[in-house]
């Protein structure tokens, strides 16, 4: 059994990818409206990223430059590379779990209209241009 635990923990870290990330999970923000904001910088280099979300007028594009930065900062502190070698490789948006318990009362004899409050989780994998 141990040996077997071992080989797992072998394999499952020979497969693990050593790129530095970042992520935010529950931001309260609709992924349909994030994706506007991740659409436009995914690809892009580090430092063109970080001008082009500081200069964007939408809420998303304000979480995702930290996300951004998080991820810069830990190229640079924990894997000791450096930042404008670095391009957004992968930019992972998910949506989170729906809040559904605020109501508006609605005219003319009709029920209660729920309002459904979405979440997403974002994920930035940096990568060092070639």
């Amino acid at each position: 059994m141990a040996k077997n635990l071992k080989e797992k923990t072998e394999k499952i870290n020979a497969n693990k990818d050593t790129r530095p990330y970042a992520s935010v999970r529950f931001v309260r923000l609709s992924p349909t409206k994030a994706k506007i904001v991740i659409d436009a910088v995914r690809g892009k280099s580090y430092d063109d990223a970080v001008a082009i979300l500081s200069n964007m007028p939408h809420d998303a594009a304000e979480i995702l430059l930290k996300v951004v930065k998080s991820a810069g900062a830990n190229a640079e502190n924990n894997k000791g590379m450096n930042v404008h070698d670095l391009y957004l490789a992968e930019v992972i948006l998910g949506q989170g779990p729906t809040r559904t318990a605020t109501y508006n009362i609605r005219g003319r004899g009709h029920g209660p209209e729920r309002i459904v409050a979405r979440t997403s989780h974002i994920k930035v994998v940096l990568d060092v241009k070639e």
